[in-house]
């Protein structure tokens, strides 16, 4: 599995994120790593600053949930999000904090987001993503089964099981986002290969 790699001392404040300001604009101090595509965690920014339009890589984690029947459920991201409010996405998305390594950050992304606690991670791999406002270093992961899904209404405004026929037919019509039907494509041969 993919993991990253942080200094022994505190990574530096990257270049326009001042000290005494880092993270104040973030929920809780929201600090992000700031990496190179290997994982080396060269700096930290606040979350609000790597989408700012400062592009700087940061890592996040992808969980695709799928049930026994080949559909893969999907969250409507809250009309609260920054980026693409009311597109459906990927089942759990969400950045790795800083200190938190991939494993942690996935986990407590699934129980925040759907109150999934019970899961056997499957890695798939990492790739950089880059938009007009991100660069994410995206890790993706999936898991088989059934699942008792609880979706948080201040995270997902709503959640339902997708056939693959279904997300095909959605692709191109800004209904789901961009990363996802990119990851989609990418991914669809191995996901249907753990069934």
């Amino acid at each position: 599995m993919f993991e990253l790699i942080y200094p022994i001392d505190p990574a530096p404040l990257m270049p326009g994120v001042k000290a005494d300001c880092a993270g104040k604009d973030e929920p809780d101090g929201e600090m992000v790593p700031v990496v190179d595509v290997s994982g080396l965690v060269v700096g930290r920014a606040a979350r609000a600053y790597c989408h700012g339009g400062s592009r700087l890589l940061h890592p996040v984690v992808h969980l695709h949930v799928i049930d026994r029947e080949a559909r893969l459920f999907l969250q409507k991201r809250s009309e609260k999000k920054d980026l693409l409010p009311l597109r459906w996405d990927t089942s759990v998305g969400g950045h790795v904090d800083y200190g938190e390594y991939i494993a942690e950050a996935l986990l407590r992304e699934a129980y925040e987001e759907l109150r999934l606690t019970r899961f056997n991670p499957i890695y798939i791999g990492t790739y950089p993503y880059r938009s007009h406002t991100e660069s994410e270093l995206v890790n993706i992961f999936a898991t088989v089964g059934s699942f008792e899904l609880r979706p948080d209404p201040e995270e997902i405004s709503e959640g339902r099981w997708w056939t693959f026929d279904e997300i095909d037919q959605a692709m191109g019509k800004d209904i789901l986002t961009p990363n996802f039907e990119m990851e989609f494509i990418r991914i669809r041969s191995k996901l249907l290969a753990l069934l």
